[in-house]
């Protein structure tokens, strides 16, 4: 089922905010089925490994500094058409942009305190579950 997997960051602002259980809720009332999860503080070395495809990006100094800023969920998610399904559901990195009732719409900052990180591809869905769970510790 890898093809139906994607991963779901619930970034610092919303974990510190208290809207990790609202927007999970969201995310299982949409089909998606949690298979692996976990709360992790990322140090300075793990946040650019994982954004290193923006190093060199204006914004990827604050990235990551705000991703280093709190603890973090992760979840490995599941259901079919996942990618696509989860970038529908969070809505735009704007919030001022997202549709109506999209996760970003409901619990997003700003553009940069967005509430919530998805995979942007089937491929990086892959390597970014990778990042944070062993292929064992997924149900």
């Amino acid at each position: 089922m890898s093809d139906a997997r994607t991963l779901a960051i619930v970034k610092p602002d919303a974990f510190s905010g208290g809207k990790t259980g609202k927007i999970i809720a969201q995310l299982e009332g949409d089909g998606f089925r949690i298979v692996g999860g976990r709360v992790v503080r990322l140090d300075r070395e793990r946040a650019e490994a994982f954004y290193a495809v923006h190093r060199g990006k204006p914004f990827f100094t604050s990235l990551v500094d705000f991703m280093t800023s709190g603890p973090v969920l992760a979840l490995a998610l599941e259901r079919e058409d996942a990618v696509t399904r989860l970038r529908e559901l969070i809505g735009a990195t704007d919030p001022a942009e997202a549709a109506p009732g999209t996760v970003r719409a409901l619990y997003a900052e700003s553009k940069e305190r967005n509430a919530i990180h998805a995979s942007d591809s089937p491929e990086n869905a892959r390597l970014e579950v990778a990042f944070f769970f062993a292929e064992k510790d997924l149900t």
